[in-house]
This record gives C-alpha cells, structure tokens and sequence, in this order.
C-alpha cells in the first residue's frame, strides 16, 4: 500500500485545484454491473459512485473489462444497474432518452444512402424535434462547427474515418443532449487522426461547453480529453482513483511531467494485485486525487 499511496502523493503535486462545482448533472451512485448468461451471472462493476457536473469533460478510464463501456450503456438506459442508482438531473435513469446521445466507436452506424447534412438531420426529424427547414439550419450549423460545411452533401462511403466521426459527432450535438456520451469513439483511427480528432473535440468543447463523460483505456488520451478522470480497477470494475486534470493538452505529450503522470496513473490502474488487498476500505483523499483501496 505504501507505494500506492506514495504514487498518490505525487499525483496530488501536479493536479490542480478545482473551482466549486455546481449540483452534479449526473450522478452514478454505488452502481454493481451484471451480465447474465445461461450459466452464470457476470459481474461487471461493484459499488461504482461518481459525479458528473455540467461541462465536464469526465473519463471513465481502465483496463479491458474493467466494465467502463458498461457504465456508460447504463447511463445511457440500456443496460439497468443491478444494484445502485443513476441519477440525472435527480431523476432515476431508467431507459434512454434524447437527453443523452451515445457516440460509438464504429462509424459505420451512418445510413450510406443519405448525404452528411441528412444524416445529421436524421434524427431531428425522426424525434419530431424541428420542423424540416429548422432541422437543416441546425444541421448546417453542427456542420459548420465541426469543420464540414463543404462535404454537406457528400456520402458516407467518400469520407476518411476522421470525417465520419465528425459526422457523428455533430449529428450527436445536433440534438443538443444534456450529455454526450463517447465510447472510445477514436481507437479505430489511425494515430495522426486520433490525435487531430481528440484536438478538434477539445476546440470543439471550448466552444460549445457541452457536458461530455468519455469513455477509453488509454492513460494519454484520457490526460488530454479529461479534466476528471476516473480509475477502474480490472474486472469486476471498482473505482481506484478520481484525478482533477486540467494543465494538460496535446502539447504536453513529449513532456516529462505528463510522462510522469502517464507512468504513476499506470501503476494505480495495474498494481491493485500487487499489495495483496481484498478489501476496500473508504477512499483516502489527497487534494485533488481521490483514491480508493
């Protein structure tokens, strides 16, 4: 445990204080995750708690089945928590609603038969949100945000993968949500676009202040994407650590302070084993790093 919560002390030097925050948007209390299959029940997460409050960038980062996608299906109402409760706006979650639109990873969602400004318009008129012409407008306006005012009446199938997820990412603030909801909406992209991607969300954000809860397993995209991250351990999926991180961006990535941090996160996410702990005691905190056993 001593070197974990030296680990801690380190995060807390380089975190930055917070502003007070205004009452959670979200709020994501003691929930336990469970898959069911024929012979057996599959628990995903235990006891997972956190806040999300309005324009948060919030990450829910961890190893593969740590239950992070799970978390953010059942904010979104499809998958209900086993135990626990998700809160939004202080009503219970209990299925899904345009108040929260999911951003997948897999671009393909887009109807191939429909230009980009009607894929974005899809969902305005299908919800019976706006009347046609104030469904364009709209459109043309989230196109215009994310840069593809000129491909307005292109294909799907003539776009890169950078371009689809801009697509889907303005047809997803198009319906102007209470949350977006991002499920590692970047790891099939190559290495330069994922990274022009995280960019241009983050200019994106600036503008626009949307509340944004990400989810992926990657240490450094959550560092540049996240001003709140939060730890999941490995399977089944608890809280290690909430980290207030606002002092990085993709300019700090060759720094040696944003590689320490990289390398301090890595070990809290993968040392759990290590120390022997079965139980977990109530969180330790730390300025702005909290930290759970």
């Amino acid at each position: 445990m001593h070197s974990q919560a030296a680990e801690l002390d380190q995060l807390s030097s380089v975190a930055t204080s917070a502003p007070p925050l205004a009452q959670p948007l979200l709020q994501v209390d003691r929930v336990g995750l469970q898959y069911r299959t024929p012979h057996s029940v599959v628990q995903a997460t235990h006891e997972v708690s956190f806040d999300v409050h309005p324009a948060d960038c919030f990450v829910l980062l961890g190893p593969s089945g740590c239950g992070k996608s799970s978390l953010l299906k059942s904010v979104a109402g499809f998958l209900p928590p086993a135990a626990g409760e998700i809160r939004l706006d202080g009503k219970i979650i209990r299925q899904p609603g345009p108040d929260r639109i999911v951003v997948f990873q897999e671009f393909d969602q887009l109807p191939p038969w429909k230009t980009v400004l009607h894929n974005v318009m899809f969902p305005l008129l299908a919800s019976r949100t706006l009347k046609r012409r104030e469904a364009e407008q709209r459109a043309h306006h989230y196109l215009d945000k994310v840069g593809l005012t000129r491909f307005a009446d292109a294909y799907p199938h003539t776009l890169s993968g950078g371009m689809k997820a801009r697509v889907a990412i303005a047809r997803a603030l198009a319906m102007q949500p209470k949350m977006l909801l991002m499920d590692e909406p970047f790891a099939a992209l190559d290495a330069l676009t994922r990274r022009k991607m995280q960019e241009e969300l983050l200019i994106l954000w600036e503008e626009v202040r949307f509340t944004l809860l990400f989810v992926t397993h990657s240490i450094e995209e959550a560092l540049v994407v996240g001003n709140r991250i939060l730890l999941l351990s490995p399977h089944p999926g608890r809280v290690r650590a909430e980290i207030n991180s606002h002092q990085y961006d993709l300019q700090s990535l060759g720094g040696a302070g944003f590689q320490a941090t990289a390398q301090r996160i890595h070990r809290l996410l993968f040392d759990e084993g290590k120390e022997g702990a079965s139980e977990a005691p109530a969180p330790i905190n730390f300025s702005d790093v909290r930290f759970s056993y």
